[in-house]
């Protein structure tokens, strides 16, 4: 098959639907690729201010399909999707339901809305496959849930569920499996009706690593006056005297 990812532009949204069910949306080095291709081209169209990464209601991702990652042990297209992730400048909404391992929950510390359905179960079976940690998850998922937590789910590979998530801080709302993928569309939509520049700007303030709290302070006014500046803020501005 080679709709095994589908992307689709509507309305400023780019959504990109993993479409492998029948593998429970195991990734490819194929498949890889082709997530790297579409975040990229989500970095490079200005037309695009939101992107909605998604499995469907019952199943997100089962993380690296194992038996493609033994055909293809030098192919390390999954770093390549890691490094389109870490570098998109585009607000990035997750819409998670049935299985997240692996990749498939790891991705997610780099989004910027998750939701997740009740019927979600997330897994990080790093060192059970004899492997370790990925994209970024050695250093994210300790900064988030702290060092105890994260070395439970990092090396023991616990299992825990939506409402789990949302307690320990990755996810923002849990929902039924029927209304996830209009949730992650509504927000979508109402992220991208808001001004792009001050969408871009703040999303890139908040994954930044500030040196000190002063240096942060210092950034975002240099930011704050340069928006107050543009068309967008004065015209939004101008509203509250009309």
């Amino acid at each position: 098959m080679d709709n095994l990812i589908i992307t689709s532009e509507n309305r400023n949204i780019l959504t990109i639907t993993m479409n492998r069910f029948d593998k429970k949306n195991a990734l490819t080095s194929d498949m890889y690729r082709q997530l790297a291709t579409a975040l990229s081209h989500a970095n490079t169209t200005n037309s695009i201010h939101c992107v909605v990464i998604q499995g469907d209601e019952n199943c997100f991702c089962a993380g690296n399909d194992l038996q493609d990652f033994l055909q293809h042990p030098n192919d390390f297209a999954a770093l390549d999707f890691i490094a389109a992730l870490n570098a998109l400048n585009k607000p990035l909404i997750a819409a998670v339901a049935g299985h997240a391992v692996g990749i498939g929950t790891t991705l997610l510390l780099h989004c910027d809305m998750v939701f997740a359905a009740n019927n979600s179960k997330f897994k990080l079976p790093f060192t059970q496959l004899g492997l370790c940690p990925e994209a970024g998850s050695s250093l994210s998922l300790p900064a988030k849930i702290g060092h105890v937590r994260a070395f439970e789910l990092l090396v023991l590979g616990k299992t825990f569920n939506a409402e789990q998530a949302h307690n320990y801080g990755l996810i923002n709302e849990v929902c039924e499996p029927q209304a996830l993928l209009s949730l992650a569309q509504e927000a979508a939509h109402a992220i991208s009706a808001l001004p792009t520049d001050a969408v871009l700007t703040s999303k890139r303030l908040i994954k930044k690593e500030h040196s000190s709290l002063e240096n942060a302070i210092v950034e975002e006014g240099d930011e704050f006056k340069r928006l107050m500046k543009s068309e967008d803020c004065k015209n939004i501005l101008s509203q509250f005297f009309k």
